[in-house]
């Protein structure tokens, strides 16, 4: 059979299948494509203005009018984006790219409007077998192996969201591990060990010798937490053993929810997906709740204590946030996504003299290593970061980068995972920025990828410095144009269960004290994504949290929430003035802002380990505090994993846009109220920004009036 005949039985196939003769894949041309290659015009034919833009104002007026916007509840199709985006350098450089017919994530929204589809919406359509795609409607009330709605909706939420959510934490759980067993062994690496105290502290509740050499307890450390992750899932999680709250572990195990290694976990999980094996709705849903407890102790908490014990517990401090921060005649170099186990090392070498040489001798200023997405919000936050000559502050949320690209000075573009866009590619070739993955788990087209070998850490960061400087040399010899959008934000960073304590002076007890008096009616953790819906682009996350400090309600914020508190300036000491009167007076006693950002969205694992040890202090389950948790724009799978998390602590948990659970008012009803029988959370789902704030301050209330306060 000839490689024309192939091509001719694929194209009778699809005939055969969709009933027509051809594919919509046949009818793309190469501009439909995100590889470079196929772009080789894109210089000349994409004409960009920087001029022709309404540019923002100061940042003290771009504060005035993000609040006046809010008020407007102007966020509906006509005026899309400009309506929704309050970022003031988004603003401008969406502008740009827009006129310039360049494909980016606003216009890809408004795009996809017409054709999105309401059988996925509702989550009532399966792909699993050969016999579908499968949709069901009340006419046809099955799909052909005979599932029904309830099973197609809580089968779709375990296996399309919740497996891969904890899956992908989980797995930086064991990189991060595998990066402190290499900080121990090779101290050629580049690698350290910041805290070292915070390492025996958690060898030690492990179980494991912490008074041997500091290099000896990492390496043991490190090995326990990826056996634990290998673990098989019918043998108890040593992690979950060691460091979750003993009242919760004792109704997981009640409910057969205590979960084993995390990587047999999902394994498992995704194997009861299968088409023909598990019909039952609830074991799906209580499944994915399982799933979420392996989430926190093997995947978002054990990243967060490993990360800090390499880079640096966090410190409270004034640092900077946005495009502003890019400089012209700088090598710029960004770092995009969630794990900056590379990027540190790297902000390590850019801070010495000899890299710092090397940019002067390409004839830049200097080199600044500038964070994007959740790690730009860690590297602000980490002590053993921030303050470095080669550090240059955090640029934005994810839905920024295509544009924060279109400046023209991203001299080097490197991430590792999630959250870098397909599309990045086709930016680069047009601005002249290098790509460089630096986790052969993300791969984009046409772009340079490096294997993840701790051990070589500083190897592979010298070699992403080179690239950069290569790069610099580029933009300057082809003398093209470019534009840094001006804005900055101060915010303060740095927020964490530690540096919270240790501003109250070494206990919790002042805080709970503010709790139990009424200046602080409760804490809402505003965490997550960002996402480009009507209605959200940022706007929610603003005007929700700026309702939750008017009712005196202190907001933790983490992921690319954090973004949005920072440039509308809510991560400032000056926005207590904007906070209710008892939250006001707290705030302005202790010299802090009413949101405390934590950092990035899986830093989500120090805001429970804040709440445990709240709850540990008032003797109480974690189920009993006065806490939400708000996932206000929340994107993609990790948050719903994160949500389930939540579940099983106890706690209300908040999200929109509404998941594509409404198809089956049984998987609505278990996670909306049966959950919460059982002593577990709930999950509540509003769009409306003042029904949610009214929802939030009404559960707080509740739960004060259950533990008695006022």
């Amino acid at each position: 059979m000839s490689d024309k005949d192939i091509q001719k039985s694929f194209e009778k196939s699809a005939e055969r299948m969709r009933g027509d003769s051809k594919t919509f894949g046949s009818q793309l041309t190469s501009e439909d494509y995100n590889d470079p290659i196929l772009h080789e015009d894109i210089h000349k034919r994409v004409k960009v203005d920087y001029e022709a833009i309404d540019k923002m104002p100061s940042m003290e007026e771009i504060h005035k009018w993000q609040r006046e916007h809010i008020k407007k509840n102007d966020q509906s199709k006509e005026g899309y984006p400009l309506n929704v985006i309050i970022d003031p350098a988004m603003r401008e450089m969406y502008q740009v790219v827009h006129s310039a017919d360049m494909t980016n994530v606003f216009d890809r929204f408004s795009q996809q409007q017409p054709i999105q589809c309401k059988f996925c919406i509702e989550g009532l359509s399966c792909q699993l077998c050969a016999n579908g795609p499968c949709r069901i409607n009340s006419k046809v009330p099955r799909g052909v192996c005979g599932v029904d709605a309830h099973t197609m909706v809580a089968r779709n939420f375990m296996y399309r969201h919740v497996t891969i959510g904890t899956s992908a934490n989980i797995f930086h759980a064991h990189q991060a591990a595998r990066t402190l067993r290499a900080a121990g062994e090779h101290p050629e690496s580049g690698l350290k060990i910041r805290d070292p105290e915070k390492l025996k502290k958690y060898a030690d509740m492990a179980g494991l010798d912490a008074n041997k050499d500091i290099n000896k307890v990492a390496v043991e450390f490190a090995q326990w937490v990826i056996d634990d992750i290998h673990s098989e899932y019918h043998i108890p999680s040593k992690s979950v053993e060691a460091f979750a709250p003993t009242r919760r572990k004792e109704l997981w195990k009640k409910l057969g929810l205590f979960p084993g290694g995390g990587y047999s976990e999902v394994a498992y999980a995704q194997t009861s997906c299968m088409t023909n094996f598990r019909s039952d709705p609830v074991e799906f849903l209580l499944n994915s709740v399982r799933l979420g407890i392996a989430n926190e102790y093997q995947g978002l908490f054990l990243l967060d204590i490993i990360q800090e014990i390499l880079m640096g517990t966090q410190k409270i401090a004034m640092k900077k946030q946005n495009m502003g921060l890019l400089k012209e005649n700088m090598i710029n170099i960004v770092t995009n996504g969630h794990m900056p186990l590379l990027a540190h090392v790297a902000i390590d070498l850019a801070s010495t003299d000899e890299w710092q040489q090397k940019a002067k001798d390409a004839g830049a200023n200097g080199m600044q290593i500038l964070g994007h997405v959740c790690e730009g919000q860690q590297l602000m936050n980490y002590s053993g970061t921030h303050d470095q000559k080669g550090y240059g502050g955090q640029e934005g949320e994810w839905l920024s980068q295509e544009y924060l690209l279109a400046t023209g000075v991203v001299d080097l573009f490197m991430f590792d995972y999630n959250c870098t866009v397909p599309t990045m590619p086709l930016f680069a070739k047009r601005f002249g920025t290098k790509l460089l993955s630096t986790h052969p788990v993300i791969k984009l087209q046409g772009t340079e990828t490096l294997d993840f070998v701790p051990e070589k850490m500083k190897e592979q960061a010298e070699k992403a410095l080179n690239k950069a400087i290569e790069a610099f040399k580029e933009r300057k010899a082809s003398d093209r144009k470019t534009y840094i959008p001006p804005h900055v934000s101060d915010c303060m960073v740095g927020f964490s269960t530690e540096s919270v304590r240790e501003a109250l002076g070494g206990s919790f007890d002042p805080l709970i004290e503010q709790i139990a008096n009424g200046n602080i009616r409760g804490i809402a953790t505003i965490v997550g994504c960002t996402t480009a819906r009507y209605g959200q682009g940022g706007s929610n996350v603003f005007k929700i949290a700026k309702g939750l400090i008017e009712n005196n309600i202190l907001v933790l914020s983490g992921g690319c929430t954090s973004a949005v508190m920072e440039y509308t300036g809510l991560t400032n000491p000056k926005a207590a003035d904007e906070a209710g009167e008892g939250l006001k007076a707290v705030c302005k006693q202790l010299g802090i802002p009413p949101v405390l950002t934590y950092g990035a969205c899986v830093d989500i694992g120090k805001m429970t380990h804040t709440a445990k040890e709240l709850a540990d202090a008032l003797n109480v389950d974690t189920n009993k505090l006065p806490l939400v948790i708000g996932a206000p724009e929340y994107l993609e799978q990790k948050a719903v994993a994160d949500a389930c998390t939540a579940v099983a602590l106890g706690w209300l948990v908040h999200v929109a846009p509404v998941p594509s659970i409404t198809g089956s008012d049984v998987v609505v009803k278990t996670l909306t109220e049966t959950t919460e029988t059982l002593g577990l959370g709930k999950v509540v789902v509003e769009m409306d920004a003042e029904k949610t704030i009214q929802i939030y301050v009404d559960h707080i209330e509740k739960k004060r009036k259950e533990l008695g306060l006022s």
